[in-house]
């Protein structure tokens, strides 16, 4: 399995991308081959704000339905369209195409409450 390692990570199975105050969540490979095929994402509406581990959708597959973690506080700013069509992109490229979200992170010292790639890792063996 792949992990980036530029990557921050939840013990919910979400990942997080940051670039300045705007980070980018998606679910990571491990989740989405527990899951198996997804058929369908729960997404937020724009402009909602969800305090870290708070649900903010859901994720469904062939077999079952699974709550989307927040992986760090912060606002929505854009959701991943595409994923209404292709939801099977979060199987194919769970860490580029098929990510959920954007947010505007609203407090960056809770990335202390997160998990590198190598213990993430760690945390799934």
């Amino acid at each position: 399995m792949n992990f980036p390692e530029n990557l921050y990570y939840s013990k919910e199975h979400t990942w997080l991308k940051v670039e300045g105050e705007v980070g980018t969540i998606g679910i990571t490979e491990f989740a989405q081959g527990e899951l198996g095929e997804i058929v369908y994402v729960d997404m937020p509406n724009i402009g909602i704000t969800y305090q870290q581990n708070a649900v903010f959708g859901s994720i469904e597959a062939l077999k079952t339905v699974s709550d989307l973690f927040m992986p760090i506080h912060g606002k929505v700013l854009e959701t991943n369209a595409t994923l209404l069509k292709e939801p099977t992109l979060v199987n194919t490229d769970p860490f580029g195409a098929g990510w959920i979200m954007k947010v505007t992170i609203l407090n960056l010292k809770e990335l202390a409450n997160l998990l590198s790639a190598t213990d993430y890792t760690e945390s799934i063996k």
